[in-house]
């Protein structure tokens, strides 16, 4: 199986290995993808904070299978460098995590999430993940 996990946190990325470690085998493939629409949008702190959340799927899963890992800042929201990737790779699951939202926050913020969910044309799964994340 090809696998894209979509992360922008190590707890988000922690979340996901812990749910997908027993589900991998040797001959998957996972891809891990941070995207950040860069410029004026994006700060160090977070192309950091992206790096550090691919790094911990590296870390936790490369020994159970293969695992390659992709940061974008292309100008594009992310849930658009995901759903291109995802389709370009033709990819047999997403993978991804939420924590609970109020109505507002979304509104207010977007949601990537909201996006894939209604957007992504391949199995999914999702992961919860605390509200303090």
């Amino acid at each position: 199986m090809l696998y894209v996990l979509a992360t922008n946190s190590t707890g988000r990325s922690a979340a996901m290995c812990d749910y997908l470690r027993p589900r991998l085998d040797a001959d998957d493939v996972l891809h891990a993808l941070n995207s950040q629409r860069g410029g004026d949008h994006t700060t160090s702190a977070e192309l950091d904070r992206g790096r550090d959340a691919l790094a911990v799927v590296n870390d936790r899963l490369s020994t159970v299978t293969t695992v390659e890992t992709h940061q974008f800042v292309r100008g594009n929201d992310p849930a658009t460098d995901v759903l291109r990737f995802v389709d370009r790779r033709e990819a047999d699951e997403l993978v991804f995590a939420i924590r609970k939202r109020s109505a507002i926050g979304t509104v207010l913020f977007g949601s990537v999430a909201q996006d894939l969910l209604t957007d992504a044309d391949v199995p999914m799964r999702v992961v919860p993940v605390a509200a303090a994340e």
